[in-house]
């Protein structure tokens, strides 16, 4: 399938166009939050603690969303923990997925003992759930905003991994990689130059899919007080913080749920947009 036949069929998804567009609003809004911005995330002010949304009376010069608990504007602590949020995540997702095509791209193409302790590996490590094996490490480690890298990256690995490595030993069975064999073809440009190419589709909708999931993950952890520290703001701590005043300050937990539910759903549908038009089982 050729660029212009798959950007064809990528418009013309509605899942795809519908999670772009989310997935675009969201990154322009997050990243321009010091210049929308007024308030500090950070900073406390007691006399204005619990303040009721504002907009309507005074626009972007007051407090949007309200005030939490210590007086800080929801609105700047939800953009810029949005920022923080997709920057752990998606830094996360790339790490994963760089790591599991590699060692996947090893296993399935030299095969034998390697291809046995790589796959093993990936078994101990599935046979834990994302959320749980998540918590037991950060538990060890400590939190921090690089040990969540950490743990997302060793939590979500073994699936690429997997993937890559089935798909590996599909591509090698081909002609072109028998011929460049009989041609004297290091086994690392088979690999890197010749099977890589034909298996970073499938890698590339994967890991769109599975920044929705890293950020859901990221957010329970935060929750948890496992995940980003206070006072740095996260969706995830808050939620944790506004739970206490969710029946007299609904607004302190709808902001970050609304926010997100609504990129966990862009990054979904952009998955699977890209799925549906790139995928070559699906065509």
């Amino acid at each position: 399938m050729n660029t212009k036949i798959k950007i064809n069929r990528l418009l013309h998804s509605k899942f795809f166009v519908s999670g772009l567009i989310l997935v675009a609003l969201v990154f322009v809004i997050t990243i321009l939050s010091p210049l929308i911005t007024v308030y500090s995330p950070t900073e406390t002010s007691l006399i204005e603690r619990l303040k009721a949304p504002d907009w309507a009376s005074k626009g972007m010069a007051g407090h949007i969303l309200g005030t939490d608990q210590l007086g800080r504007d929801v609105f700047t602590r939800l953009l810029r923990g949005g920022l923080a949020s997709l920057t752990i995540s998606l830094s996360s997702v790339v790490c994963a997925t760089v790591l599991g095509t590699v060692l996947g791209l090893v296993a399935g193409y030299i095969g034998g003992k390697v291809d046995t302790v790589i796959m093993r590996m990936c078994d101990v490590f599935l046979a834990f759930p994302n959320i749980i094996l998540a918590i037991a490490i950060m538990s060890v480690l400590g939190a921090s905003i690089f040990n969540l890298v950490i743990v997302l990256i060793l939590s979500t690995w073994m699936r690429y991994c997997r993937v890559t490595r089935n798909n590996v030993l599909v591509v090698k069975k081909q002609e072109f990689v028998s011929a460049s064999r009989v041609l004297g073809a290091s086994n690392r440009h088979i690999m890197f130059r010749q099977i890589l190419p034909n298996v970073t589709t499938s890698m590339i909708i994967m890991a769109t899919s599975r920044i929705g999931n890293a950020i859901l993950i990221e957010a329970t952890l935060s929750f948890l007080n496992m995940g980003i520290p206070a006072p740095t703001p996260s969706w995830g701590n808050m939620i944790a913080d506004g739970r206490a005043y969710l029946t007299t300050c609904p607004w302190l937990v709808f902001a970050p749920g609304v926010a997100l539910l609504v990129t966990v759903l862009a990054f979904n549908f952009l998955g699977d947009g890209l799925r549906d038009a790139l995928d070559p089982k699906r065509i």
